[in-house]
């Protein structure tokens, strides 16, 4: 690259580093790359880093000694994070997305990139201090947030298949139980997807008891996985607490009241906020 002037080098590091989420990069990749002192790139790094955290973008931290650099952590503060889900709560809200079994229709949302970039960026926020090597999540809807969330940690994603797919060769493949409705149904995932003792975050759409989630943990013991956390974009709040097969688990609205007459329903911000 050309040698450019500080103020074009700092604009152009800053894009480098939002690319690039959770990578260590040293100080003399910097040097080289801009053709500039390590001296020149400590003091632009300081002036970024003190513009992302100023501004609510994430953190930049720095790891000295030989093998150090410099590492982005893409953040949202909570209280930008709550008026995000407020916002995403109202538009929930509307009567004409009330459907049979006290479902909302969220496919809409889920299909806008910029929705699924402010919440892959919360859940992001969320796991940032996880240890962990993958996300996965169940066709379809949940596919969106599981690759918006990648973004932000810089990881791969495994999709969990209803029924096995011949491109992918061999897999494994389990029975669950539906929380919602105690239908047997099958899942599965090629063998090749996952590496043993992998520690997998799990992102869904939408949770009501959590059956599919916990075939999923189910699912994550043939591959001697761990799992990492749970994401839940929207969890139904109308589901007894012995009905729920989960506990730990981090939920961004919660749908609280459904009535199937007059297509009322309350949204409400989900457990995220009040840990």
């Amino acid at each position: 690259m050309k040698k450019l002037k500080r103020s074009a080098r700092l604009v152009e590091m800053t894009q480098y580093l939002l690319s690039r989420p959770h990578t260590l990069i040293s100080l003399t990749a910097f040097a080289d790359r801009y053709q500039s002192a390590k001296s020149s790139i400590s003091e632009d790094l300081a002036i970024i880093k003190e513009v992302f955290e100023g501004e609510g973008l994430g953190e930049l931290h720095t790891l000295a000694g030989a093998a150090g650099g410099v590492r982005y952590i893409p953040k949202t503060d909570k209280q930008a994070a709550l008026s995000t889900i407020q916002d995403i709560c109202k538009q929930l809200e509307q009567p004409e997305r009330v459907l049979a079994g006290g479902y909302l229709y969220m496919t809409d949302m889920i299909g806008q990139p910029s929705v699924m970039s402010d919440v892959g960026r919360i859940f992001a926020t969320a796991f940032a201090n996880r240890d962990i090597d993958v996300i996965m999540t169940v066709e379809t809807k949940g596919i969106p947030l599981a690759y918006s969330t990648a973004t932000f940690l810089n990881l791969p994603v495994v999709i969990v298949r209803r029924d096995n797919k011949v491109t992918e060769g061999s897999a494994v493949s389990i029975n669950y139980v539906s929380g919602s409705n105690k239908r047997i149904q099958t899942m599965s995932l090629a063998r090749r997807a996952l590496k043993e003792q992998s520690r997998v975050l799990i992102i869904d759409d939408f949770m009501k008891a959590g059956g599919t989630v916990q075939g999923m943990i189910d699912l994550l013991t043939e591959f001697n996985a761990t799992v990492a956390g749970v994401g839940v974009f929207v969890e139904s709040g109308e589901v007894e607490i012995e009905e729920r097969l989960l506990e730990d688990y981090v939920s961004l609205a919660k749908l609280t009241a459904v009535d199937m007459k007059t297509k009322h329903t309350t949204v409400v911000p989900g457990n995220y906020f009040y840990e």
